[in-house]
């Protein structure tokens, strides 16, 4: 089954902090909804720029996305 990278971006002085804080809540709904791949991270574009990201697979994308609203998505390729 294909897996979906959803992606919050952050901007501004403190995107890479935020992004980093961020991370912390997508592992805590991963637990909570028990959904089975646990892949997130974040990582700093440049110094106005950070992105936190969350992996799930497909079938769960629509339920993951309406419930946590990311800013954008992609096909996940290991």
């Amino acid at each position: 089954m294909r897996k979906i990278k959803l992606i919050w971006d952050f901007r501004g002085m403190a995107a890479a902090k935020t992004a980093e804080h961020h991370e912390i809540h997508l592992k805590e709904y991963i637990q909570i909804e028990k959904l089975p791949i646990n892949i997130t991270g974040w990582s700093s574009i440049n110094e106005m720029h950070a992105i936190a990201y969350m992996v799930v697979e497909e079938k769960d994308m629509i339920l993951v996305r309406d419930a946590l609203k990311p800013h954008r998505g992609e096909v996940y390729n290991t």
